[in-house]
């Protein structure tokens, strides 16, 4: 903008306010509607929310104010697709059926965005037990938009997958044949003639990864995305570097049973992707490196690479630091070298995080983040609801789906492991400074992972204890393990738990199948006797570390919910030595955010 451009729009800007100022309290009606919108182009500071008064009694985040619309009555959709050259057999055509409810301004003839939850859960489950359908605002997801959005002028839709609910074609799990639907119902909603054409999504989990199915494929229409825990690419989410969780065997098949109702309708849902995502799981696990053709089946499932220079919009990235189903990974990993958070910020992509030790929860999901124990967010579950999580939201939605208010900041507001919230520039910090451990400096218990032990029966294991730092430590983002090690055959797996020397507090994992030992998706033959480094890096942290305190490894051949290795107890791994290394930060009081918590929710 030139200078003198500038001059004469705050010159217009004084005599408008001139004008206006007699006229204060006399808009009526449909004056004081459009007035609304305006009105919101100043929020309060982030830092003022804990003072400010907040509804406590729902099951979710409430905005400040109330909307001046109502919701009309829903209305269905069914958009015919194309899908001949999708699927190698199934429908040449298939619908999508979603519903939406549009706000009342619409009425005055107003143009409106569309805040949209795309999913496989609608009529989810076996008769007698099902999920709503997606012409009933759905129970938490749904009607935190509807309650808080459609108010202040936007439409929500719900929007089912192929194969599911009363969308015909194939249910293609994670496929490109599920994006290509999904990016039909972006363009369509897109598209109505009540619509200002800015399409914004919104949900957890599966929902979330829907958000990224319909980024990759780059609609001008989708303005923002939302991902709650939201999965990022298939791979990765079932293995890390190579370590398989349980459900990675059965999970193709646990969501295809679950959308068949048992009649002839269900012949339209079975394509090949159903029968190779059967073998998906047992083949990568057992096979490892000797599966090439698995790799084009979780090449299709991924999503955020397709999305990353394919698609011009905006992220807010919502995780929980402690979530076991969609972990930390799918926003902070990728191959090796990858840091999406990062990448898609220093690529020019604007981008804001709300980073909380809860597990696979909303923000503000206060009634269930109580439920996690000691080591696993429970020390920061007075602090951790956001209340004020639908407020932040609204300004979002505001300026990338109305352009209205200021822009937001990109910056992430992360939980610390004891409860503190701070904003940070990006997550992880980039100020950080790195300090390595050397583990021949640490005393190690054990020289072996994985195998029968002699003395007690069970597998072996090794423990490592580090002596204590003389300051605090605050370790933010992603410590690595490197461990030299010695191979026992082609295969054998460590994991890794980081605990707190002093207090036995568990701080953290990682986990690693020997064949994968460069990091990332790639994995390689590993010989009998074979020396190499494994390049083991935790999932994302935040956490505390007193004075005093030291580091303590415990290294095991599975833990929590992963797979033992498919050779099973006859593949130890030779531990040698190595190198731990975190990225330390130094933080003030200044930079702590207070957020607003309600008595009941900060004590359950």
């Amino acid at each position: 903008m030139n200078v003198t451009h500038h001059i004469m729009r705050i010159a217009v800007l004084l005599v408008s306010l001139i004008i206006l100022v007699p006229l204060t309290g006399c808009f009526s009606g449909d004056e004081a509607i459009a007035s609304e919108q305006t009105s919101q182009e100043t929020y309060p500071n982030i830092y003022d929310r804990k003072d400010l008064d907040w509804e406590w009694n729902g099951s979710y985040s409430m905005l400040l104010e109330k909307g001046p619309y109502t919701a009309l009555e829903v209305q269905e959709a069914f958009i015919e697709v194309d899908t001949s050259e999708i699927w190698e057999t199934g429908p040449p055509t298939s619908d999508v059926h979603l519903s939406y409810w549009l706000p009342s301004n619409t009425e005055l003839g107003e143009k409106v965005p569309v805040i949209a939850i795309i999913s496989p859960y609608y009529s989810y489950g076996q008769p007698g037990s099902e999920s709503g359908a997606t012409n009933v605002v759905a129970a938490g997801r749904g009607e935190f938009i509807f309650d808080n959005y459609v108010p202040h002028g936007y439409a929500l839709a719900q929007v089912s997958v192929f194969g599911t609910e009363e969308s015909s074609g194939c249910f293609d799990y994670r496929g490109a044949g599920e994006g290509w639907g999904i990016h039909h119902a972006v363009e369509w909603l897109g598209k109505q003639n009540w619509s200002n054409g800015n399409v914004g999504l919104y949900g957890k989990s599966y929902e979330g990864a829907t958000q990224w199915e319909a980024a990759a494929l780059g609609s001008e229409h989708l303005k923002t995305i939302v991902p709650i825990s939201g999965t990022t690419a298939l791979h990765p989410l079932l293995y890390k570097n190579g370590s398989a969780e349980a459900r990675s065997q059965i999970m193709h098949m646990n969501y295809f049973g679950s959308t068949v109702d048992y009649n002839g309708d269900d012949l339209d849902n079975i394509c090949p992707d159903i029968v190779e995502g059967i073998f998906a799981g047992p083949v990568t696990y057992g096979l490892g490196e000797l599966d090439p053709y698995m790799e084009n089946y979780y090449e299709e499932r991924s999503h955020i690479d397709k999305a990353f220079g394919n698609w011009n919009g905006s992220i807010y990235w919502v995780q929980g630091m402690q979530d076991w189903n969609v972990d930390p990974h799918q926003v902070f990993g990728g191959p090796s070298g990858t840091n999406w958070y990062l990448d898609y910020s220093a690529a020019g992509y604007d981008v804001r995080g709300m980073l909380g030790q809860w597990e696979h929860n909303y923000p503000d999901q206060w009634t269930k983040h109580n439920a996690q124990d000691s080591g696993y967010g429970g020390e920061a579950i007075h602090n951790m609801t956001r209340w004020d999580w639908a407020q932040d939201l609204f300004e979002w939605f505001e300026y990338y789906l109305k352009g209205v208010g200021p822009k937001p900041s990109n910056h992430a507001q992360i939980q610390r492991n004891d409860g503190q919230w701070r904003i940070e520039d990006v997550w992880p910090p980039q100020d950080a400074t790195w300090l390595h451990t050397d583990i021949e400096n640490c005393v190690q218990e054990g020289n072996s992972v994985g195998g029968a032990s002699v003395i007690g029966g069970g597998t072996q294991g090794v423990t490592i204890t580090c002596p204590g730092f003389d300051n605090e430590m605050h370790i933010a983002g992603l410590p690595t393990l490197h461990l030299d090690v010695t191979a026992s055959m082609d295969g054998g797996q460590i994991f890794a738990e980081l605990q707190d020397a002093e207090t036995g507090l568990r701080l953290g994992h990682a986990t690693m199948d020997i064949r994968y030992h460069e990091g990332g998706y790639e994995p390689q033959t590993v010989f009998p006797g074979q020396n190499l480094i494994m390049l083991m890096e935790f999932q994302g942290l935040d956490v505390i570390l007193p004075a005093g305190h030291g580091v303590k490894l415990v290294l095991s051949e599975t833990g929590e919910d992963y797979l033992s290795p498919a050779c099973g107890n006859s593949c130890p791994v030779t531990v040698n030595g190595g190198t731990f290394s975190f990225p330390h930060i130094d933080r003030s009081g200044a930079d702590v955010l207070e957020t607003p918590q309600g008595e009941d929710a900060a004590n359950n």
